[in-house]
């Protein structure tokens, strides 16, 4: 068969038919238990119609099937459409996933359009001086309003259809670095035909929002005022510009203080203690012929003098592969927690680098650990054994175990979660993964070599394949440092939206003001004085701004950091810092042009007067 494409959910090198699988006699015990989900089942439907009837079926099969006393569960399908945006699931009910990310960048996107769109607003409303005498004119010679308000808006248009074309060429130069920001392979289809839709709309809708407001503004002069020079401007025209840089300094501030927020989670959850020491260990997948010959190879291993421990489980320190319930001694007739449930063998903690708070690991010095659990800390704290080592436990099964053993909490699964409860039952026949530490070595590949040496000679059908676990346990942060990334990105894309309109806005004002800056300094204003004339308006709309937006953003991100159980406090220093880093942003912008124009010699301005 063809090769899978990159974004299809499955991913294989070969198929093999199940009934070989069925082999396994745990495999084949599965067909008959009905709390055993390790297998997932797929179903084609004859249409989307039967979804309903089908549903209905299946529904209450696990509570025909269940034990008296276990949980209610229910089946039902979910289109394999929606699992990479809709994968988080909350009692049966979706409650998030990709589609988050989705909506928060999308969100962020339309700032910054938004943004743009206040940028052409503003210049097209300052400049409305220069552009009076032509609606004069037009008005003069027979134009209406109607037709002045099409002209304009059709100008929008135009300058929006070849903005697009332009950020058509700016996206494929962009494209390769940005897959490889978010190690993916996108490329825009340009034969499709929504993409066609979605372009028309994004033009129309960046071309009427940001000439509206100019077309209706720029028609309502009157002929005999503007030709006269008079009254072209004033509160009608200057009090919605300066809303406008509110509302764009808002965004801005927004992004800024939402960027130093996420970089804080980012680097609170990396910085978090994992319960177990990530360096030098590395994790194998046993064949048939290492699973016969564990204890020789792991014999032969330690003799190298590169191998500190080794241990073997079910599941990676990275993963978590199953789970289970546990009972102990004044447990709740009606209280059903599940535990995350690991299968280890002898030095489990030695080798994982986990810290013991009470007890022992599993140890060949004792033969009863054969019937023997260990459980985290967090495990104790639901329990609540006040002598916890040496207390009968039974496991899923009806097994009694002792407990020998209270664990650091590990995080094995999400790093932005809270550590749930676990145990650890002593099982040398359930292992998926092997786990070596290295010894501390400044040659980590030669001591790779000799550790490939003695697998190459028990299974030497076989590649020898590893994992290093601090590698797989940093893909763990993928979605959040991409977040961190991206929202750097789309900040300081903001920031410089911002910064060309306030240039661009300051210019125009130090243009209008030249005049009025000559004959201050006739009368003797110094330099700096001028320059804190022209900035006190901008500053005071910075100000505003950072008033209006500091509350959303409190707001906005404390939803954000919901999602995450394991997350820090929206910081009250990061909002002083960001207001006063925009103040001090926007006045440096306006000051370069102010100093200009105040270095001006004001003969050139006066000659005329």
């Amino acid at each position: 068969m063809t090769d899978l494409p990159t974004t299809s959910s499955f991913q294989f090198d070969c198929l093999l038919p199940w009934t070989l699988y069925e082999t396994d006699p745990w495999v084949k015990s599965c067909r008959t238990n009905w709390g055993n989900y390790s297998f997932g089942v797929y179903v084609e439907l004859n249409s989307d119609l039967s979804r309903q009837a089908v549903e209905a079926a299946i529904k209450d099969l696990p509570a025909r099937h269940a034990k008296a006393d276990e949980v209610k569960k229910e089946f039902f399908l979910y289109p394999l459409t929606q699992w990479r945006l809709y994968s988080i699931f909350e009692n049966g009910r979706i409650a998030g996933g990709g589609i988050e990310y989705v909506q928060l960048f999308s969100i962020i996107a339309l700032f910054i359009l938004i943004m743009a769109c206040i940028n052409f607003m503003n210049l097209a409303t300052a400049r409305s001086v220069r552009r009076a005498k032509e609606v004069g004119i037009r008005k003069s010679v027979g134009s209406s309003r109607r037709e002045l308000i099409i002209r304009f808006i059709g100008e929008s248009l135009f300058i929006s259809f070849v903005s697009f074309a332009i950020s058509v060429l700016l996206a494929e130069v962009a494209l390769p670095f940005y897959n490889n920001l978010v190690q993916k392979q996108l490329h825009i289809n340009y034969l499709a035909p929504p993409f066609w839709l979605f372009a028309a709309g994004l033009i129309f809708f960046t071309g009427i929002i940001s000439g509206s407001y100019p077309a209706f503004y720029l028609s309502a002069f009157r002929p005999a005022t503007v030709l006269k020079g008079k009254g072209m401007e004033g509160k009608g025209g200057t009090m919605p510009r300066k809303v406008l840089v509110t509302l764009q300094f808002g965004f801005s501030i927004l992004l800024i203080i939402g960027t130093l927020v996420v970089y804080r989670q980012v680097q609170h959850v990396k910085n978090r203690d994992m319960g177990f020491d990530k360096e030098n260990l590395v994790s194998i997948a046993p064949t048939e012929d290492i699973r016969k010959h564990y204890q020789a190879i792991k014999e032969e291993l330690l003799r190298t003098g590169v191998v500190h421990a080794m241990t073997q489980s079910n599941s990676a320190i990275t993963d978590i592969d199953s789970w289970g319930f546990l009972g102990w001694p004044g447990k709740p007739e009606d209280q059903r927690v599940l535990f995350t449930n690991l299968a280890a063998g002898y030095d489990y903690t030695k080798t994982m680098g986990i810290r013991l708070l009470a007890g022992r690991d599993f140890s060949e010095d004792f033969k009863s650990d054969t019937a023997a659990v260990m459980i985290n800390k967090a495990a104790l704290d639901l329990i609540g054994l006040k002598d916890p080592i040496g207390q009968q436990l039974s496991l899923y099964n009806g097994n009694k175990v002792e407990l020998i053993g209270i664990l650091e909490n590990t995080i094995m699964g999400s790093p932005n979660d809270v550590v749930g409860p676990m145990f650890i039952q002593f099982n040398l026949n359930w292992f998926n993964s092997l786990t070596l530490r290295l010894e501390k070595t400044n040659d980590l590949q030669g001591s790779l070599k000799k550790v490939e040496a003695v697998f190459k000679k028990f299974s030497p059908a076989y590649p020898f394949e590893y994992t290093f676990a601090d590698v797989e346990f940093q893909k763990k942060f993928a979605d959040i440092t991409l977040t961190g990334k991206l929202a750097n990105l789309f900040a300081t894309l903001a920031i410089l939206i911002t910064g060309l309109g306030l240039f661009g806005l300051a210019s125009f004002t130090a243009e209008q003001r030249t005049k009025e800056i000559g004959i201050r300094k006739v009368l003797g204003a110094s330099v700096s004085n001028l320059v804190a004339l022209m900035s006190k308006d901008f500053s005071r709309l910075v100000i505003l701004s950072f008033v209006i937006a500091a509350p959303v953003a409190r707001w906005m991100l404390n939803k954000f950091l919901e999602k995450y159980a394991y997350r820090i406090e929206v910081p009250w220093w990061v909002f002083p810092i960001t207001g006063v880093v925009a103040l001090v942003f926007a006045v440096v912008i306006v000051s370069t042009q102010a100093i200009r124009a105040a270095r001006a010699n004001p003969i050139n301005s006066l000659r005329t007067e």
